[in-house]
């Protein structure tokens, strides 16, 4: 076979990539080692029980991921149920404290947020957060490499953030988006997250699925693709590059080859370095994303014979294993009766421990929160990603992040470890994907 761009992973980086070169008019062949698309945005039956690749919310500023689900049919509003709200549940208080996060479309509610929750943060504690917040958008934006070299509880201690905003703030809200503990990554990840949004605050809210990943917003890109020509295969793993006189002329497949003008690498950080290893470990462009480590992310979710809580809001439950969940029986997954959704923390405790022995984690701790689970657990099922994230550790890793156009003629790169505004987001992927695109279409 042969085609003008191979795409390799239908994640989202691969497919935004593969919607702007099939609507430019280019022929387009995208494969997928899965039998689903999506990526770690995907949904799929796992062994009879519906599940998705981890806890995912909708953040509201997003712009390129937006653009590219309209391209391809789908409108947001239909997809998404927006919340105005998260909420922080932890062993040490009997309340949960809810804190607004819509300051245009929910104003009240992020006042009461502010002003509100004293049995969890005092009016000082939450004024400790202030000089940290303007430090850190300073630094983010003047001095972003000093901020990969501190750890966010360092740089909350530095500037004063009182250890209850730590604790039940800064602490939970970060670990329930980048599973680590907060002495574990850096600063730089933490003000990244925000710092896109800064000039579109009054977009500022969190959306929550009203389906399946895969089935609301991959496969009508996928779909998208196809419509303009282009062709999705799943289940169709890449073995290898085929590179001849130092250009990537196309990919191995298991039963053949497939020629191309152009190959673009959009798979996670692991896969890219498995693939790429082989023709380019010496080559000193490659070396720094060769030796850039990633780290691993575990989710465990449960259907139960009720909803474990009254409403499918973000939740987040610092002292405990669950670093994020919801309820997600209303929206996500309408067909069962319950289901809790949860994010774990640390990784590396449960990434190889027996799904039982994760399970009794989880019903110990969500006892702890006020989900008494046990008596009413129908099935789960434990999703382990080893190795799909760039690592946050306070290292100075992100100057380690390659580009999408690389030195080698024929090979560009996507995925949202690759340099782009936004870190382990769905809109890095999408960027990145439309970066790797705009690359190959500048070249003709």
């Amino acid at each position: 076979m042969k085609t003008d761009v191979v795409i390799i992973g239908a994640g989202l980086a691969g497919l935004s990539c593969g919607l702007e070169l099939a609507e430019n008019g280019r022929d387009v062949f995208l494969f997928e080692a899965r039998d689903w698309v999506g990526g770690r945005t995907a949904s799929w039956d796992e062994n009879g029980m519906l599940v998705e690749s981890g806890f995912h919310r909708y953040i509201g500023y997003y712009q390129a991921l937006p653009k590219v689900l309209e391209r391809a049919g789908v409108r947001l509003d239909d997809i998404i149920r927006w919340e105005e709200r998260i909420e922080i549940r932890t062993p040490q208080h009997n309340s949960p404290g809810l804190f607004g996060v819509a300051p245009v479309h929910g104003p009240l509610k992020m006042i009461a947020g502010i002003i509100g929750n004293n049995e969890m943060l005092s009016p000082l504690d939450k004024a400790s957060l202030i000089p940290f917040f303007v430090a850190g958008f300073k630094d983010f934006f003047l001095n972003p490499d000093k901020l990969d070299y501190i750890s966010v509880y360092d740089y909350a201690r530095k500037y004063g953030v009182r250890q209850a905003a730590i604790d039940y703030l800064l602490g939970p809200f970060s670990t329930g988006l980048f599973f680590k503990p907060i002495q574990e990554y850096s600063a730089l990840a933490f003000f990244g997250l925000f710092a896109p949004g800064l000039t579109r605050f009054y977009k500022m809210r969190i959306g929550a699925f009203l389906g399946g990943m895969t089935e609301v917003m991959c496969a009508p890109i996928a779909r998208a693709i196809e419509r303009h020509g282009g062709k999705v295969y799943t289940g169709t793993p890449v073995q290898g590059l085929l590179v001849e006189e130092g250009q990537v002329v196309g990919v191995a497949l298991e039963d053949e080859e497939v020629r191309a003008n152009q190959v673009v690498l959009a798979t996670s950080l692991d896969k890219a370095q498995q693939l790429l290893q082989p023709h380019f470990s010496q080559h000193p462009w490659f070396k720094p994303l060769l030796n850039l480590p990633a780290m691993p992310a575990v989710t465990i979710q449960i259907d139960l014979d009720r909803p474990a809580l009254p409403t499918d809001r973000t939740t987040f439950g610092p002292g405990t294993c669950l670093a994020s969940f919801a309820e997600q029986s209303r929206t996500t997954f309408k067909h069962v009766p319950g289901r809790l959704s949860i994010i774990l923390t640390p990784p590396e405790k449960f990434l190889n421990m027996p799904a039982e022995e994760v399970l009794s984690s989880v019903i110990r701790d969500a006892k702890q929160l006020g989900m008494d689970i046990k008596p009413h657990i129908r099935d789960f099922r434990v999703i382990s990603h080893h190795a799909d994230f760039y690592s946050f550790a306070p290292k100075g890793y992100h100057k380690q992040r390659p580009g999408q156009q690389t030195p080698i003629r024929g090979l560009k790169l996507a995925g949202d470890y690759t340099k782009q505004p936004y870190f382990a987001t769905m809109e890095g992927a999408v960027v990145s994907g439309l970066d790797a695109a705009k690359a190959i279409l500048t070249e003709a």
